[in-house]
Order: C-alpha cells, then sequence, then structure tokens
C-alpha cells in the first residue's frame, strides 16, 4: 500500500510541474464562441493544433456554452474548462468521428494531456440518442435497432482515450452520454480525480471503462450512472489492466458499483480497492469476474459500505467463449459494511434495472465458480451485513439435496442475478477452494426460509467466528459435495 500511495505522489507532482510549465490560451483568443448556438468544432481543433505546434499548455473556457461536434486532442495540450463553462456535445450524430469509437473528445497515441476545472462536459446524450433512432428509421444510419435503440458504437460517449501516456482527468462534470460516458484504452499513467458523473441520460450509460490500462488512480469521484459505475475491462488477450488503485469513490448505479471483468480477454491484476461507497444500486456494490478466458487475480477490497444494494459481493468464474478457460484467485475482501433491500434499489430512477432479471430473494454474497474450475484463495473478514428477511417461501429455493438443480449457465453474462433462487439468504459459495471467511455478522430482520450459508462443491473452507441471526433458524451451514470445512 505504501508503495502504491507514493505511485500516487509522484504522478500528482509530475501532471502539476505540467501545468506550472504550459502556457495558458483563452478560448476566446481563438474565436470560439460562448454563445451555445454557434458550432466551434473547427475553431477548437484549430485552437488545440495550434498549442500543441507551440510546445503544449491549456485551452481556457471562461464563463458561457460552447457548441462543438468531435475534436481531437493532441500531445501536451490540456482543456481546462472553468467553473461555469460548458462544452455542449452537438445532437447530430453526423457531427462526430468514428476512431475505433464514436466520441466527443478523441485522444490517441499522446503523452501529456487532460480536461480539468470545475467547468461541465455535457454531451446532450438523449436528444443525440433519439436523433441516432429518427435517423435510423429514415435509412441515413445502418442499424436493427436492437431494443429500439441503435447500437452503442453508433451512440457518441464523452471522452475516448486510446493509447495515451499520462493523462490527468480532474475536477470536471461530466454528464449525459449517449453511451459509455469516457473510456480509456491502453492507457499508462492514467489519474481520474475528484470528478463528478451525472451519466443517466440513456442505455449503456457508464461511469468510467478503463480498459487495459497501466498505472490507473482512481480516487475522490462522486458517479451516478445509468449502468456500471466503474467499470474495469480486458479486451485483449495480449493485455490487462495492472496496478489499479480506485479510493474514496461514491458511486449509485442502476447496474454494478464497481466491477471488473464484463470483458476479460486479458485480465486484472494488482487491484485494490479502497473506502468507497455504493448506494441504491440494483445489482452488485463489487463484482469481480473472469469469464472470458483470462486471469483475475491479486485483488483488494479494503473498506466498503454499500447502502440499499441489490447484491454486497458477487465473484463469478465463467467460460462465455468455448474452450477459453478462466481463472480466479487471491482474492482479499474486509471491512465492509452493508445493507441489501428486498425490493429494487434503483426505483423511482429513470433508466431501472430490467424488472424480468430480479431475483425474488436476495443474496448479499456470491461466490460462484464452474465444475472442475475453481474459484481459489479467497479470505472475507470483518463483515456486517444486514438483510431484510421476509423472502417468499414459495420461491425459495430450500431442496438442499437437490443443489444440482441451480443451473450452471458458464456461457451466460455474468450477473448476481443469472441464476435467479439460490439456497442462502447469507453466503452461497460454489466450486471454490482455499476459502476462509472470519469475524463475519449476517442479520435477517424477518424469517427467511433459507439458511446463511451454503457451501456446494466447496473444499479447504474455514469458517471462524461468524455470527447471525435469523427468526426461528439455528443451523449456520450446510455443505454438498464438500471436503475439510470448518467452522470454529
Amino acid at each position: 500500500m505504501r508503495h502504491q500511495k507514493t505511485i500516487i505522489l509522484i504522478l500528482f507532482i509530475f501532471i502539476q510541474s505540467l501545468a506550472v510549465s504550459a502556457k495558458d490560451y483563452k478560448a476566446s483568443f481563438f474565436n470560439i464562441k460562448s454563445d451555445g448556438l454557434t458550432m466551434n468544432t473547427r475553431s477548437i481543433q484549430f485552437a488545440i493544433d495550434y498549442i500543441n505546434k507551440k510546445g503544449g499548455g491549456r485551452l481556457i473556457f471562461y464563463v458561457g456554452r460552447y457548441l462543438t461536434g468531435s475534436i481531437h486532442l493532441k500531445s501536451n495540450v490540456t482543456l481546462q474548462l472553468e467553473e461555469g463553462a460548458v462544452l455542449l456535445g452537438s445532437t447530430n450524430p453526423f457531427d462526430y468521428d468514428r476512431i475505433g469509437n464514436t466520441a466527443l473528445i478523441h485522444a490517441r497515441d499522446l503523452e501529456n494531456v487532460g480536461i480539468t476545472g470545475k467547468g461541465m462536459i455535457d454531451g446532450q446524450g438523449r436528444a443525440l440518442a433519439n436523433n441516432s433512432i429518427q435517423y435510423a428509421n429514415a435509412g441515413l444510419i445502418e442499424d436493427i435497432l436492437k431494443y429500439d435503440r441503435t447500437r452503442e458504437s453508433i451512440r457518441p460517449m464523452v471522452i475516448y482515450f486510446y493509447g495515451c501516456k499520462n493523462v490527468n482527468i480532474k475536477e470536471i462534470i461530466l454528464q449525459n452520454s449517449a453511451c459509455w460516458l469516457q473510456t480509456y484504452e491502453r492507457c499508462k499513467e492514467l489519474v481520474i480525480d475528484s470528478i463528478t458523473v451525472n451519466n443517466v441520460a440513456f442505455w449503456n450509460s457508464d461511469g468510467i471503462d478503463v480498459v487495459d490500462c497501466d498505472n490507473v488512480i482512481i480516487t475522490n469521484n462522486n458517479i451516478n450512472a445509468a449502468d456500471d459505475g466503474i467499470c474495469l475491462k480486458s479486451h485483449n488477450e495480449k493485455f490487462y489492466c495492472n496496478n489499479i488503485l480506485i479510493e474514496n469513490n461514491i458511486v449509485r448505479t442502476s447496474a454494478n458499483g464497481i466491477k471488473l471483468g464484463t470483458a476479460g480477454k486479458g485480465g486484472f491484476k494488482n487491484i485494490k480497492i479502497i473506502n468507497n461507497t455504493v448506494y441504491n444500486t440494483y445489482r452488485s456494490a463489487i463484482a469481480l469476474q473472469s469469464v472470458d478466458g483470462g486471469f483475475l487475480e491479486d485483488i483488494v477490497v479494503d473498506g466498503l459500505k454499500s447502502t440499499n444494494t441489490g447484491n454486497v459481493i458477487f465473484l463469478r468464474l465463467g467460460e462465455r467463449l468455448a474452450g477459453k478457460k478462466s481463472t480466479l484467485k487471491r482474492i482479499l475482501i474486509k471491512n465492509v459494511v452493508a445493507d441489501v433491500p428486498l425490493g429494487k434499489a434503483d426505483t423511482g430512477y429513470d433508466y431501472e434495472g430490467p424488472i424480468e432479471d430480479m431475483p425474488r430473494n436476495i443474496s448479499p454474497i456470491i461466490i460462484a465458480g464452474l465444475p472442475g474450475q475453481y474459484i481459489e484463495d479467497v479470505t472475507f473478514s470483518n463483515f456486517d451485513i444486514s438483510y431484510p428477511g421476509g423472502g417468499s417461501k414459495f420461491m425459495a429455493f430450500v431442496a438442499l439435496d437437490k443443489l444440482d438443480n441451480i443451473p450452471e449457465v458458464p456461457a451466460g453474462y455474468p450477473e448476481f442475478s443469472m441464476f435467479k433462487e439460490v439456497p442462502a439468504w447469507g453466503i452461497y459459495v460454489r466450486h471454490a477452494k482455499n476459502i476462509n471467511f472470519s469475524n463475519i455478522n449476517l442479520k435477517a430482520e424477518k424469517k427467511d426460509y433459507r439458511l446463511p450459508i451454503v457451501m456446494d462443491d466447496v473444499h479447504n473452507a474455514l469458517l471462524k467466528k461468524m455470527k447471525f441471526e435469523q427468526i426461528e433458524q439455528k443451523k449456520l451451514l450446510y455443505t454438498y459435495k464438500s471436503t475439510n470445512v470448518s467452522v470454529n
């Protein structure tokens, strides 16, 4: 941990030194208009190119509304939006360039770039997405309109950085993307600090996506997203996410709070998730998933407050690509305080999680490997979890001698609800080895028809200082096809 803090300090000092030495240029110097009506794409791009040729600096936007289509950053250039400045994305899909992905702000294979300041970037995503649907219906855009919306690659995100080094995203307000808000792919030395995200304008609206990046700091951010809040991905089997710190963030989503591995072709290693808060979130507060042939290992979660969230911890090993085996091991999760609701945690938000995926009875912790492919070396300690209980006995899975009936779904999209009903209201572990739980407090407020803990095909497990409260239930644990499971 001390080593990672040193990396943070070095990165901040380096970025600040760049800011001190760089020259500032006012947007008005380049005749960039702040009336919210003039299309400034060419003027802003000219300014970026000019500053780059002059050795670098900051392009500063003061109070006003600046309308633009796609712009492309250059090395040693930072966009600085002062408080009251709003960079507005065009609502016309044809004003956006596609280079790998469609985005408002592109950066590709650059060094020393950033977006800073207390201003705002507004993607105007709802109008932009609806216009893309209108143009698709008119035949101007080719799309099958699955789920009555255009595909993700057509709907522009706000930020797409690829292959960049020394990236600083700080204090800015980012909102209303038509799709994923900001994606950083194969970047190194990336800092995302103290930003505000309000990305609930349309479907597929993630807060932060980090893909196959190295040395990343994501700290002190406040995120409200319709889709996953902070999502780490791996798109290429030759690359992986490495040495990433996710600390002191507040996250609310209608999907998962902090997630590793919707896409996991390469992998994830050396990830620290420290002192974060997740609230009013439909799916999992923390989801660690290795399902596409890659690896997920050496992960630390230390300090999590999860309030009104459908599932607290979900660990999943899958096989979505035929013949591609994945691994998930060496996971430490500690110091967790959580409560889960009986109903939908995101009721009332514009884009709620799908009701058809809603399990009838919630399970706060699920660890699910595959037959012959075990999740390994997992340690949980210092948990305090409150569950409302009161689940429906008609829906609850209580046939403990028939655990084989719970579907494996190795190729299924990984979500904690993928198994529908599971047999434990507290902790359900399946296909795992070397699992340790210590100092775990579980409380069911009302009567539940399931046991606190069920282990299926689990080998070498230790449960120490386990406490639970459950009306009319005195038994803590049921094991099935398991060996060397001890309770102390």
